[in-house]
């Protein structure tokens, strides 16, 4: 499919993407590359990393796979620090970092419910306190008086309920609050842009994989608007008209 936007949009812009390595993540870093922009993921799993940066240059993206866990404040920092040290600041902070599981809640343990709270919600908070002071106006490394940007990537879950997903519910809800939180306070203080997309059912994700068997995916698309399910690329446009100065 043909972008909507110019080739070079997010030109000179670098970004970091948590959960970059697969899924919605990668198709976002693809497409911030493939219009200009510098790209790190950040991920636990090395293989997947290392993967991933090798299909980004392989499309002469300049990107970088730097190891972290979103829920330890110190990886958070280190991978911060490796990246502004490698492309000499941040423009753009994608929180795509997510954990799912299938679990009815009698069967969920306190600590299964905490673990996808810590990833997606804790998580998400966490990069975003480090990388405060990198995406302010006037931060390290920015030689610019504008601020930076942070997309958080969300989920419809929890606009009504489903099931078996009480802890992704919950975490998803806590991500759309800070968002809100965020763009209000850095928003009016620091010029930093604060967004969310929050993607229904997408094609060809890990999470979808996980949550939906194959023969129910065709027959989830009857009950679609557009009788479709979404697609990476529809995301990642959308996150390019938020990371743009478009948005």
């Amino acid at each position: 499919m043909d972008s909507p936007f110019k080739p070079d949009v997010l030109k000179s812009k670098v970004a970091l993407l948590t959960g970059g390595g697969s899924g919605i993540g990668f198709e976002i870093a693809t497409q911030f590359g493939k219009h200009g922009a510098c790209i790190a993921i950040m991920g636990r799993r090395k293989h997947v990393l290392d993967s991933a940066v090798s299909v980004l240059q392989s499309h002469g993206i300049r990107a970088i796979g730097l190891e972290g866990d979103v829920r330890k404040k110190e990886d958070a920092a280190r991978v911060l620090e490796s990246t502004i040290e490698h492309f000499g600041k941040l423009d753009i902070l994608v929180n795509a970092a997510a954990g799912n599981f299938l679990a009815p809640a009698e069967d969920l343990s306190p600590n299964g419910f905490r673990t996808v709270m810590d990833i997606d919600s804790v998580g998400t908070f966490t990069m975003c306190h480090e990388a405060l002071k990198y995406l302010k106006k006037g931060g390290p490394g920015k030689g610019s008086s504008s601020g930076g940007t942070i997309l958080n990537i969300s989920a419809t879950l929890h606009y009504t309920a489903s099931w078996y997903q009480i802890h992704v519910s919950a975490a998803k809800a806590a991500v759309d609050s800070l968002t809100r939180s965020l763009a209000l306070e850095w928003g009016t203080d620091y010029d930093i842009r604060v967004n969310g997309i929050a993607p229904g059912p997408i094609e060809g994700t890990p999470g979808l994989d996980k949550l939906a068997p194959k023969e129910a995916k065709s027959k989830m698309s009857e009950y679609m608007p557009l009788f479709k399910l979404g697609e990476r690329w529809d995301i990642a446009m959308s996150a390019i008209y938020l990371a743009s100065n478009a948005g």
